[in-house]
């Protein structure tokens, strides 16, 4: 790899103290530190309902329970891993891909450089998935039996990245910011925008390696159920199916990932680090763990009303964000074939009253939850464990919406005031 470009190596400068951030999110360092143990807890938990309890909420009776619960690497996992790894890795590097800018960086930085390969790079992956379990010189259900070591190897690659990144954001010293409390910026980070020329780590770990392994692992579940029963059922391919619909429109608007708060704003810490390696791969797909753990029926006209569900939240997120987009980048665009309804600010930019974002400001985030219980819903009423994906979600979109809030407060003053009173939803439309 060659040299970082938006990594400078330490001088005399870089040493001088960091830009401070109050530590008051997630509960502060006490907060922080908490979720650094409970966030990779709820993760081996929920492995086990699926794994080791027929998809059901468990209960701990003794050491050994709570010791079985963090399953041993083996060594078929971590060449599992290491081989998908080193497959992102090298498409990141040669898979072709446009170069695009990301958004303005703080303190006058500039911009850096991102090459959008992602939907190349996960259709190839895809393809040499199927075609390894096509020719049978791998078996879906070995994957399957390997998830718990997997989870094991991810969570300690999540750790080991994390280290690494706090120490990487402490050497760059005041070209970053961080709040001094240890905990605190372990979890949440030290090290914006980590990265060897074009590869960088964020972009790269939430896109090949979050979403790409999420839908690495919404073809292999199916298959498995298809080696295991002869069959696939209808449960299976309604989730599976709405799930890789989600991914590839992700894939295809890969670049609307540099105007995210994960991008711009966060910096990379074991937040971060966790939630590509482990949390979205592994807790994303747990409707289809349970439904391998758990078949379940479903009659077709409730799959069409899920998958109609489904497809209507679809509708609202992307029409929503490219009704954002259309307006970044001509604010004169009709909306809804009308003229865009435009709140003019005095730092010069306009704010949108027109189409999805004169209903709410986030609506995009209402067709975001619609789709994750759509999901849900596709697995019954058998267990609460399929449903983790809904009840974590929606808390974390209220508070990054409180988060968004925020920052726009902060960034537009009384103008921001003023577009919250012609647009007073938050989410959903005369509702909240």
């Amino acid at each position: 790899m060659s040299s970082p470009t938006s990594i400078a190596p330490a001088s005399t400068t870089d040493t001088e103290p960091v830009e401070r951030v109050p530590a008051d999110h997630f509960g502060g360092p006490w907060g922080a530190g908490s979720l650094t143990f409970l966030v990779p807890a709820i993760t081996f938990y929920l492995w086990s309902c699926v794994a080791q309890h027929d998809g059901q909420l468990w209960l701990p009776r003794s050491l050994d329970d709570v010791i079985a619960m963090f399953p041993v690497p083996t060594v078929r996992a971590a060449a599992i891993f290491g081989a998908w790894m080193a497959l992102q890795v090298v498409l990141q590097l040669v898979a072709p891909g446009k170069v695009v800018e990301g958004a303005p960086l703080p303190r006058g930085q500039g911009r850096l450089s991102y090459r959008m390969n992602g939907l190349f790079a996960f259709a190839v992956s895809i393809a040499v998935l199927v075609g390894l379990l096509a020719s049978g010189f791998l078996r879906a259900s070995v994957i399957v039996e390997e998830l718990g070591p997997l989870l094991t190897i991810s969570t300690l690659a999540a750790v080991a990245q994390s280290f690494w990144l706090y120490a990487w954001g402490r050497q760059r010293g005041k070209l970053e910011r961080s709040s001094g409390n240890v905990p605190y910026d372990f979890f949440m980070g030290t090290v914006l925008n980590p990265r060897f020329g074009l590869f960088d780590l964020k972009f790269f770990f939430e896109s090949h390696i979050g979403m790409g392994t999420w839908g690495a692992l919404a073809v292999v579940l199916p298959v498995a159920e298809l080696e295991r029963t002869g069959t696939l059922s209808l449960p299976m391919i309604v989730v599976s199916a709405c799930q890789l619909l989600y991914i590839v429109d992700f894939f295809v608007f890969e670049s609307n990932l540099l105007s995210m708060l994960d991008i711009i704003y966060e910096n990379y810490g074991f937040m971060l680090a966790h939630a590509f390696l482990v949390w979205m791969p592994f807790n994303f797909t747990l409707q289809q763990q349970y439904l391998l753990a758990s078949p379940s029926s479903l009659p077709a006209w409730a799959a069409a009303l899920i998958v109609v569900m489904n497809l209507v939240g679809y509708v609202i997120f992307r029409d929503a964000n490219l009704q954002k987009q259309r307006f970044r980048k001509d604010p004169t665009k009709n909306v809804w074939g009308k003229p865009p309804k435009v709140l003019e600010t005095k730092r010069g930019t306009a704010l949108l009253l027109s189409g999805w974002w004169g209903l709410a400001r986030h609506t995009n985030y209402l067709g975001d939850l619609t789709m994750a219980l759509s999901w849900c819903l596709a697995c019954g009423f058998g267990s609460v464990v399929p449903y983790f994906y809904i009840l974590y979600f929606a808390p974390l979109l209220l508070d990054r919406e409180r988060r968004d809030h925020k920052l726009c407060k902060d960034k537009y003053g009384a103008d921001w005031d003023a577009y919250c009173k012609l647009v007073p939803y938050r989410i959903v439309p005369w509702i909240y």
